[in-house]
C-alpha cells in the first residue's frame, strides 16, 4: 500500500510538471493559443476564470439559468461577453446578452431562446476581429433557429447587438447545438438537429458553413438511425473529427466528421435507441477527455414518473468492447441529480449537480444552499482509466454562487487547422459556396407579437423604417439608427391584424422592401 501510494504521488507530480511545461510551450507560441476558452459563466451567478493556471478562480456573473449559457474571452483571456436563457413559461423566456461589466448589452434582450439546455452558441465572425455570431434556437413553444450579431467596437468597446434574430429556419429544432472550426482553421461549421416527434428515424442534421459575415444555407444530412425529438446532445472530440451523439432515448453513437466538407459518415452505435418502455437509459451530457481516449457520460434511470437515479460513467474508447468498459464514478438519488460534464481549459472535466429544494424547482430559493449546488465535481486526470482518473466529488467551491444542470456550450475557439487534410492551407472558402446577398431580414414571432427587422450592407447613414399593408396603408413608421451599414429593430405587432405586410426600409441612398406574415 505504501509503495502504491508513493507511485501515485510520483505520477501526480509528473503530470503537474508536464502540464506546466505544455502550458509554458503553448504560451510561448505567439498567436497560437488565443485564450478565448478561459471564461465560464453559468448557473446561479457562477463564473470561473481558467487563466490562472493551475488554480482557476471564481467570480460572480449575471447568469441565472438552469441550462443554456455561453461565454467567450478576449485574446488576453478576460471576459468579453456572455449570454444565457431565462427559464420561464411562454413569453417569460428570452435570451440575454451581457458585457464584461456584467450589464445587459444594448439590444441584448428579446433574443430567441426557450430556457432549455444547449440552445446557444457563440462563433467569431471569420471576416472580423471584433464581430461575433450568437446562434440561438427554439424547440417547443417557439420553434426556429436564428443568429444575432455582436459588434465589440460599439458602445465604447463594451459591445452592442447590431443585428438580432436573423432566422435560418422556422422549424422545430432539437435542444442541441455545437460548432467546430473548418479544416482551414479560419471558417466554422455550426451543427444543429431537427426535431419532429411525429416522424421517426430521420436523425436529421443541419450543418451550416460560416464564412466572412455569412451563414450559408445548410447541408442537410439524414443518418436514418434514430428518432428526431427534442433532447439530444452533440459533442466533438479534441481534434474535431468525431462527433458523439447522445439522446434522452438512450442512443449513444460516434460519427465521423469531415472538417473540410462538413459531411457526417460512418456512425458507430454503442447503444441503440430504446423504442419502447421500460426506458433504462436517459443520456444527458457527455465529454471527451483531452486525448480522446475516454468518454464521460451522465445518465438517468426512469422510475414510474421521474428520473430517480443519476450516474456519472466513464467509457474507455480504446477498449475492445466499449459498452462493457462502463465504470460508474458517481451515483446520486433524487432530489439530487447529476447534470452536465465538460472538458475545461485546464485539462480537467467538471461536473454539475442540481438539487430540488421544492416547487417550482427553478430558480432556487435565496436561502437554499448545500454541497451539491455550491460545488462542482472534478475529474482531475480524465485521460486515465478507472480510479486513476482521480474523480473528486463536490471539490471545487463556487465561492458563494450555485450551479444548476448546465455548463457553457462553448466550442474550442483555439483549435487550429487540420494539418494534412488537404484544406488546411485554404485561407478563405471558395466563391462556389456563396449565395446572392440578401440585405433585409424580417421575422415575425407570433408568440411574442414582435416583428424583428434586421438589415446589413446598407449604403446610407440615416433612414426610416415603415410597415404597410397590401393596400398601401401606413401601419407603422419610425427612424432607424445605422451603424457600420447595419441596423436592427423590434416592432410590436400587438395592435396589428393578421395578414401580409410589407416592411419598407428607406435610407438616404436606397430603398429595401420585404413581405412578412402575421398569423
Amino acid at each position: 500500500m505504501r509503495f502504491h501510494a508513493y507511485f501515485l504521488y510520483l505520477r501526480t507530480m509528473n503530470r503537474h510538471v508536464l502540464v506546466f511545461l505544455l502550458i509554458s510551450l503553448l504560451n510561448s507560441l505567439a498567436g497560437y493559443s488565443q485564450n478565448r476558452n478561459n471564461i465560464w459563466c453559468f448557473g446561479d451567478s457562477s463564473g470561473i476564470n481558467f487563466g490562472t493556471v493551475p488554480n482557476p478562480v471564481t467570480f460572480s456573473s449575471s447568469v441565472v439559468s438552469r441550462g443554456s449559457c455561453v461565454s467567450i474571452a478576449d485574446t488576453n483571456g478576460d471576459v468579453q461577453f456572455y449570454a444565457h436563457t431565462r427559464s420561464g413559461i411562454g413569453n417569460g423566456v428570452t435570451t440575454l446578452v451581457f458585457d464584461s461589466n456584467h450589464q445587459v448589452m444594448p439590444n441584448g434582450t428579446n433574443i430567441k431562446g426557450e430556457g432549455w439546455y444547449n440552445e446557444l452558441l457563440i462563433i467569431p465572425d471569420p471576416g472580423s476581429n471584433h464581430e461575433y455570431f450568437l446562434f440561438t434556437k427554439g424547440t417547443s413553444t417557439s420553434p426556429g433557429f436564428a443568429y444575432s450579431k455582436i459588434d465589440m467596437n460599439l458602445n465604447g468597446g463594451q459591445g452592442d447587438v447590431s443585428q438580432k434574430n436573423v432566422f435560418l429556419n422556422n422549424i422545430r429544432n432539437a435542444d442541441c447545438l455545437t460548432g467546430i472550426k473548418h479544416g482551414n482553421g479560419h471558417d466554422w461549421w455550426v451543427i444543429s438537429k431537427y426535431s419532429n416527434v411525429n416522424i421517426p428515424n430521420f436523425n436529421r442534421f443541419y450543418v451550416y458553413l460560416v464564412t466572412n459575415n455569412t451563414v450559408h444555407p445548410p447541408i442537410i444530412q439524414d443518418l436514418n438511425n434514430s428518432g428526431d425529438f427534442d433532447l439530444h446532445q452533440l459533442v466533438f472530440n479534441a481534434v474535431g473529427t468525431k462527433l458523439m451523439q447522445t439522446t434522452a432515448a438512450g442512443l449513444m453513437q460516434e460519427i465521423d466528421f469531415d472538417r473540410c466538407t462538413g459531411l457526417l459518415s460512418n456512425a458507430v452505435v454503442y447503444f441503440a435507441e430504446q423504442l419502447s418502455p421500460p426506458y433504462t437509459r436517459y443520456y444527458w451530457s457527455s465529454a471527451y477527455s483531452s486525448d480522446d481516449s475516454k468518454l464521460y457520460l451522465t445518465t438517468a434511470l426512469y422510475n414510474v414518473s421521474f428520473y430517480d437515479t443519476t450516474r456519472l460513467i466513464q467509457y474507455d474508447l480504446n477498449a475492445i468492447d466499449i459498452p462493457a468498459s462502463a465504470d460508474t464514478l458517481l451515483e446520486e438519488k433524487y432530489p439530487t441529480q447529476i447534470g452536465a460534464v465538460k472538458l475545461a481549459p485546464d485539462g480537467k472535466i467538471y461536473v454539475t449537480t442540481y438539487h430540488y429544494f421544492g416547487f417550482p424547482g427553478y430558480p432556487y430559493p435565496d436561502t437554499s444552499y448545500n454541497q451539491y449546488v455550491t460545488n462542482l465535481s472534478v475529474i482531475n486526470y480524465p485521460d486515465s482509466v478507472g480510479a486513476s482518473c482521480d474523480f473528486q466529488p463536490y471539490s471545487f467551491n463556487l465561492g458563494g454562487s450555485r450551479t444548476y444542470y448546465g455548463l457553457p456550450n462553448n466550442p474550442n475557439y483555439d483549435l487550429g487547422p487540420l494539418v494534412g487534410s488537404g484544406c488546411d492551407t485554404i485561407t478563405a472558402i471558395s466563391e462556389t459556396h456563396s449565395e446572392p446577398a440578401i440585405n433585409l431580414y424580417v421575422y415575425h414571432d407570433s408568440m411574442w407579437e414582435i416583428a424583428f427587422v434586421n438589415a446589413k450592407d446598407l449604403k446610407g447613414k440615416y433612414g426610416t423604417i415603415a410597415i404597410y399593408d397590401l393596400q398601401g396603408k401606413l401601419i407603422f413608421k419610425n427612424k432607424i439608427q445605422i451603424q457600420k451599414g447595419m441596423c436592427t429593430s423590434d416592432i410590436s405587432t400587438k395592435s396589428i391584424s393578421k395578414g401580409i405586410y410589407v416592411v419598407n426600409l428607406l435610407t438616404d441612398k436606397e430603398i429595401l422592401n420585404k413581405k412578412f406574415l402575421i398569423e
